[in-house]
């Protein structure tokens, strides 16, 4: 009862392999995938906004609101009166960022659900760009299913 151990070529050497070891290669390239997606950095689309501390005590006064609503089609009004641009919408706001912080008037953006983000984003931005503190979301309910 033997065992058949390699080829019985007969010449007792082994035969030389031809075949490429593809482990090591295909380690590395993982390796090569992990740092990569570790050191690129995160892309955040975000406009950056200074907001004013928390405060608890109420306000001696009821604030002034200005409602600037977005329509689904890009229009903006700013107290139900229609904006021709973006360039009337940075007019009002250099307006109220001119104010003292504690003067200010309060502005509520309204944007339609089917509004382009581009158009809110310019809108949020140039409040940002015309140092404008008091200013909030409204109409957040109707994103809710």
């Amino acid at each position: 009862m033997g065992m058949n151990v390699g080829s019985s070529s007969g010449s007792g050497e082994p035969e030389v392999m031809m075949d490429v070891n593809t482990t090591p290669l295909i380690d590395v390239m993982l390796v090569l995938l992990v740092m990569l997606i570790i050191t690129i950095p995160i892309q955040l689309h975000t406009v950056n906004l200074d907001m004013p501390p928390p405060s608890s005590q109420p306000p001696q006064q009821d604030p002034v609101v200005h409602t600037v609503m977005i329509d689904f089609d890009g229009t903006i009004y700013w107290d139900e009166a229609a904006l021709p641009n973006i360039d009337a919408v940075n007019a009002k706001m250099q307006e109220v960022g001119a104010m003292a912080i504690s003067d200010q008037p309060e502005i509520h953006i309204k944007p339609n659900k089917l509004v382009d983000y581009g158009v809110v984003a310019a809108v949020m931005a140039s409040a940002q760009r015309n140092s404008v503190k008091k200013m909030g979301m409204v109409g957040n309910e109707q994103y809710v299913k």
